[in-house]
């Protein structure tokens, strides 16, 4: 049982014996000690007033008499206004670290029986993954991690939007300029060579815009009849159509963006249990409108298009189908979230989602509902900030976005630089140095962007993600290969750590790790009711800085009390196996050596 825990149930049997009252867990307040303060919990008085009918210190002096004398694990306190600090003995300390030792599967929470599917990715397939892609992709990922800690069975899928004017730009510019370039003839990545040619579009479309508006044509006219532009829609309708050639172009296009996108997911580590596709989906929701008409909750206009007026619930009217019959995305969010609650039966759906589509996601869940489907309330838009750069924002159109797999190589590029300035990877092979340098860039982009809460905008610094120092990944991973270091040592010398010895006195900061262990799988709770693995990201940071401070104030191996050696080198190794344990949620290796 936790201190809070365990102090809530204690003070809930003096509450009863010293006043006669039967108050609710809520009425108890626990809190960990301030460090100005002597005491280890801290029980707020203030709430119990009301049946003690004292002052403050009277009833915290009250209570902290009845739990000293009839609490045994509690062997002093103090009071400091409305505030009873409590301290533990040191037998309940050893018999709380014990039980964290031995359970194997401490942090993991136990099965739910729910089903949660965490929708993430989802990328256009006319470019390359970018930074933003980067932090959509480890946020989905790390959540799913999450939500598996917290019990529950989780689907991994995304949705690639493989359809549309954007990929038919990409195939206009290939067709016109491309000269049958392809991965193999260039030696470019797909999703880059694909990628290119949307910028290219780009380039012809704005001169011809430019050109006709020197003609006399206004702005917004030119931009809406620049012939390269309505090219790009006919083979639009072409591929809608089901034309041969336009659909074996996008065939071979599209194929060409999977296997570079593959390659980014796996350099990520990121994987998915089920894959679908726009093409695939999108006349999914059709029925729905039909649906929705027929219980006259949309309606049809004169045109022909149907809308829903969602006015009287403070939004707007939403336009579900096109004059001519065709769907929007609505439309099909509408049919995918029918088809994925019906063929799974989940528990919740989450969307991880920028935070520029927080109207979408509230319109969806209002239309699910008036649609009568009791799941809506299941849907939840896990809403992020985006990323910046210190130059400013990124612009696909124009090419100036920061590529993944630039990125990547940049980060490993930096990892290495900081290794070899550190000096200490000499004794290592080539091949171990560079599958270290991978782990520590990849560990220092992960943490660096699953640290901030996912609803901030965050502003992205490969080369402060990198330092080995701060609140940073490679600070997490450099903590962890040093407490491997300091127990190969002792398993060197012969000195095993099996078994906590009873008779050990732990010191405040022994005593201060083991708090911080302690409250590893509430942080694992928290984290999974807030969808926020910053929650771990930032706990894995105060658990490896508090066992630094202690490692500077402590000569571990100089010890020479044998029980004393053999506690602290457990203490070491579950410092590290929950280190672990939480930088897994988050997508992040713990070297061994460094």
């Amino acid at each position: 049982m936790s201190p809070d825990i365990f102090i809530i149930e204690k003070a809930k049997e003096a509450v009863s014996a010293l006043y006669g009252a039967d108050l609710p867990s809520a009425s108890y307040q626990v809190q960990v000690t301030r460090k100005e303060f002597e005491g280890d919990y801290t029980l707020v008085v203030f709430p119990l007033l009301k049946v003690s009918r004292q002052s403050p210190e009277a009833t915290g002096k009250a209570i902290g008499e009845w739990l000293k004398e009839n609490a045994g694990e509690i062997d002093g306190y103090n009071i400091v206004k409305g505030f009873l600090n409590i301290r533990f003995s040191n037998s309940y300390w050893i018999s709380l670290f014990s039980s964290i030792a031995g359970n194997p599967d401490y942090g993991q929470l136990p099965p739910t029986g729910k089903t949660i599917m965490v929708e993430f990715s989802s990328p256009n397939t006319n470019k390359p993954l970018h930074l933003g892609h980067i932090r959509n992709n480890l946020l989905g990922w790390s959540v799913s991690r999450l939500l598996e800690a917290n019990g529950h069975k989780v689907l991994k899928v995304n949705l690639v939007n493989d359809r549309g004017i954007h990929i038919c730009k990409s195939m206009l510019a290939w067709l016109k300029t491309g000269n049958g370039e392809t991965p193999e003839s260039s030696g470019k990545k797909g999703d880059h060579l694909v990628g290119d040619y949307y910028v290219a579009f780009n380039d012809m479309y704005k001169k011809e815009v430019d050109s006709l508006v020197a003609s006399g044509m206004s702005k917004e006219e030119a931009e809406k009849n620049a012939p390269v532009l309505k090219e790009a829609q006919q083979m639009l309708l072409k591929w809608e159509k089901g034309d041969e050639e336009v659909v074996s172009l996008w065939k071979k296009m599209n194929s060409w963006v999977y296997e570079g996108f593959a390659r980014t997911y796996a350099d990520l580590g990121i994987s998915f249990d089920r894959t679908y596709y726009e093409s695939q989906t999108y006349l999914l929701g059709k029925a729905l409108v039909q649906k929705g008409l027929d219980m006259g909750i949309f309606e049809r206009e004169a045109d022909g298009s149907v809308w829903c007026d969602l006015t009287a619930d403070g939004l707007d009217r939403k336009l579900l189908l096109r004059g001519d019959g065709t769907s929007v995305y609505i439309t099909q969010d509408l049919g995918t979230a029918e088809q994925r609650f019906s063929e799974y039966n989940l528990d919740e759906h989450i969307y991880v989602v920028g935070n520029e589509q927080n109207y979408h996601f509230q319109v969806l869940k209002l239309i699910l509902k008036k649609l009568g489907f009791a799941w809506a309330d299941n849907i939840y838009h896990l809403s992020y900030g985006m990323v910046e750069l210190p130059e400013g924002k990124m612009k696909s159109r124009e090419g100036t976005v920061v590529d993944a797999d630039d990125l990547l190589e940049k980060m490993y590029n930096t990892a290495r630089e900081t290794s070899l300035e550190l000096g200490k990877i000499d004794n290592m092979t080539e091949e171990e140095q560079d599958e270290l340098f991978r782990t520590l860039s990849l560990g220092a982009l992960k943490y660096f962007i699953i640290k901030v809460d996912p609803k901030k905008t965050m502003l992205f610094d490969p080369k402060e993600s990198i330092d080995f120092n701060g609140n940073t990944g490679p600070f997490i991973q450099y903590t962890h290969a040093r407490i491997r270091s300091i127990l190969r040592k002792a398993e060197e010398r012969g000195i095993g750590i099996d078994g906590i010895p009873s008779d050990v006195a732990l010191s405040q900061k022994e005593i201060r790790l083991v708090k911080l262990l302690d409250m590893y799988p509430a942080k694992v709770a928290e984290a999974g009711d807030a969808h926020s693995p910053a929650v771990i990201a930032n706990y894995a940071y105060e658990l490896a800085k508090e066992f630094n401070q202690y490692y500077h104030d402590t000569p571990i191996l100089k010890e020479e009390d044998g029980n004393m050696l053999r506690c602290r080198l457990k203490l070491l190794s579950v410092i590290a196996d929950v280190l672990v344990k939480a930088t897994d949620i988050l997508g992040i290796k713990l070297p061994e050596r460094m």
